[in-house]
């Protein structure tokens, strides 16, 4: 048979143990070409690249040419790749063998031009740059180069136009979780220490992470806390329920975290910026948590408080209200005034309330001026005017006591108000915080990914 026949011919007397040229002074021209076929994995913390890629190379053999017409016009044949030379080109960044399939066959045409097409599954070093996780793009390369022969003996060449091989996407599985951007191809030359040069063909695989899936299930979460703590400001700071719903949120934050933490990218070189985020939502709810408990103080036990300090009624109960626009800062006004009135009448009654019922200081002249009304207004009944003195001190005690517990409320009431100013800044300052921290973060993401 001609195909027998024919390979028969060619490999008879040939070695393949030395180079195929006649003249040992030709250069062997090797044209080389990629495919991605699939993104396998990204191993962030090895910074490990595994792809599965066809790759496909092509020289000219000397000792492999015939003449089509001794051959039943035969251009071209399949020869076993033990059989022949085949050049010692590898890829740089190869960090494991892996898993590839073997294909034993080469296209040899009556030329003497040689076809190698295999697919490769390739696991490669790359730096790995996870700063704007899930947000990254990665660009990963794959150098081709000869191990031992320099750039006089093997010179590398790329099989098509660069334009066709940076956009070729024909071949691509792109239903995982990162998708082909595009590949650069680059020749360069390189030498070790002024020794010979060596040729290098450099893909540069360039692919972008698709964030969906990362997008809710860690950064929406994060943003409901957050607007849910926001929220939180207008439940009433005099009710111990804003410090228990802030303390859950957090403990429900802790939880998420550890739960996520599996997800995130570990790496020794950097931290992502999501995980940056984390940390400082947590700082959030921390201090959101710090300014709750710190109100609920104020406005808790104030009988045991003095009255609030004039510089601090000046600067929150008639600036700050300006400031903040506050609509019952009249109000606020108001019961300043009020509550002014109700210290001067309390100490207006603290100095009447020495006195006896019948308006004398000395307590015998009353004796002696009650002793006698009574003598002339009951006719000798002393036991009634001993009982009348007690029922009177009894109203004054009581009267005193009362005016004391509008004392403590009043007390009580400027403290809450100091509260309420108080909580209403500190919450537009935490608002402010959060709204700038967010629109750095989303600035950040932004100027990153369009670098």
């Amino acid at each position: 048979p001609t195909l027998r026949r024919l390979s028969h011919h060619l490999l008879a007397h040939y070695q393949k143990g030395s180079r195929p040229v006649r003249d040992w002074r030709t250069t062997t021209n090797v044209a080389i070409d990629l495919m991605v076929y699939a993104i396998l994995s990204v191993d962030e913390k090895n910074q490990v690249l595994t792809t599965y890629i066809w790759y496909r190379q092509h020289w000219t053999d000397e000792f492999l040419k015939w003449d089509p017409a001794h051959f039943d016009n035969l251009t071209q044949i399949s020869l076993p790749v033990e059989s022949i030379w085949v050049p010692d080109i590898l890829i740089n960044e190869f960090v494991d063998v892996g898993k590839s399939p073997h294909v034993p066959y080469v296209y040899v045409s009556h030329h003497g031009e040689v076809q190698n097409l295999k697919p490769i599954q390739v696991m490669t070093a790359c730096s790995l740059d996870i700063y704007s996780f899930p947000f990254d793009v990665q660009n990963c390369s794959l150098t081709f180069t000869s191990w031992l022969h320099h750039i006089r003996d093997i010179n590398l060449s790329l099989w098509r136009q660069p334009e066709l091989v940076k956009f070729d996407r024909s071949v691509f599985m792109n239903q995982g979780e990162w998708e082909l951007l595009y590949i650069l191809s680059h020749f360069q030359e390189f030498s070790v220490k002024s020794s010979d040069s060596y040729a290098e063909m450099k893909f540069y695989v360039v692919i972008r992470r698709r964030p969906l899936f990362y997008t809710v299930s860690l950064l929406l979460p994060s943003i409901f806390l957050m607007v849910m703590d926001i929220v939180g400001f207008y439940l009433p700071p005099h009710s111990g329920e804003r410090v228990s719903f802030k303390i859950t949120l957090l403990l429900g934050y802790s939880v998420f975290l550890i739960i996520v933490s599996d997800t995130l990218p570990a790496t020794a070189v950097g931290t992502p910026l999501i995980g940056i985020y984390f940390v400082v939502c947590m700082a959030l709810l921390v201090i959101s948590l710090t300014e709750t408990i710190l109100i609920v103080r104020l406005v808790h036990k104030q009988d045991l408080q003095p009255h609030v300090p004039e510089w601090v009624k000046h600067l929150l109960l008639e600036r700050a209200t300006i400031l903040l626009c506050v609509r019952d800062r009249k109000k606020f006004s108001q019961s300043r005034t009020q509550s002014l009135d109700i210290s001067r009448r309390v100490e207006n009654n603290d100095s009447t309330a020495k006195l006896t019922p019948y308006g004398c200081e000395d307590p015998r002249e009353c004796g002696a001026v009650g002793g006698t009304r009574s003598t002339l207004a009951f006719a000798g009944r002393t036991e009634g005017l001993a009982a009348l003195q007690e029922v009177l001190r009894e109203t004054t005690a009581i009267r005193q006591l009362l005016e004391k517990r509008e004392e403590f409320r009043d007390v009580a009431r400027e403290w809450l108000q100091v509260g309420y100013v108080l909580d209403v800044l500190l919450f537009r300052v935490y608002l402010a915080a959060v709204l700038a921290y967010s629109v750095t973060l989303g600035t950040l993401w932004s100027v990153w990914r369009d670098a």
